[in-house]
């Protein structure tokens, strides 16, 4: 089992293509997988404020598949260290706390400003937007990510998605740079 741990903040598990792809490289032990049964709230409460043709029955089987799918992922006992942390926004101080309990290397998300090197940097721990997550991951084992992308869009069959417009969504979530190194291996996908 990889011993590189990722705490994903909520608004990367909001859109459910970078979700789902970053869900199914949690399945390559590249890096171990966390997240809080807060951080679940918090996106789930995203994409019902956003998405009224979705229930919270649906996501709530949603956060249970996540759950199953990543073993060990919940990150507990966290909550005595959120207010002796500082970061710009205090709402996002538990994201913080569940990545020192869990000795995060990396905290995965787009909200970069949030989280300041300054604030992070005495606890090991770094802010990466999810681009340069995956792009790392990439670094490493192309071949583990790719399978991952092949297998998103297979699973993709309501509506069937070709692999351009898998990686036009991926664009579309601001994964330049990973939907690059994923077109200079296009015939693996």
């Amino acid at each position: 089992m990889a011993s590189f741990v990722a705490v994903f903040d909520a608004c990367v598990l909001y859109p459910a293509s970078v979700r789902d792809l970053l869900l199914r490289l949690a399945s390559t032990d590249l890096f171990r997988a966390r997240w809080t049964d807060r951080i679940h709230d918090e996106w789930i409460a995203a994409v019902l404020e956003q998405r009224q043709d979705l229930s919270k029955a649906q996501l709530e089987r949603t956060r249970e598949l996540m759950n199953q799918a990543v073993p060990d992922c919940l990150v507990t006992s966290f909550e005595s260290l959120i207010d002796g942390l500082n970061l710009p926004d205090p709402d996002d101080r538990h994201v913080l706390a569940a990545a020192i309990r869990c000795q995060a290397g990396v905290i995965v998300t787009y909200n970069l400003k949030h989280f300041p090197e300054a604030a992070l940097a005495p606890y090991g721990i770094e802010a990466q937007h999810p681009d340069e997550f995956v792009s790392h991951l990439f670094d490493l084992d192309p071949g583990a990510v790719c399978a991952a992308v092949r297998d998103q869009r297979e699973s993709l069959k309501n509506p069937p998605r070709s692999i351009d417009e898998l990686l036009n969504e991926f664009l579309a979530r601001e994964l330049a740079e990973t939907v690059a190194q994923l077109r200079s291996m296009q015939q693996l996908l």
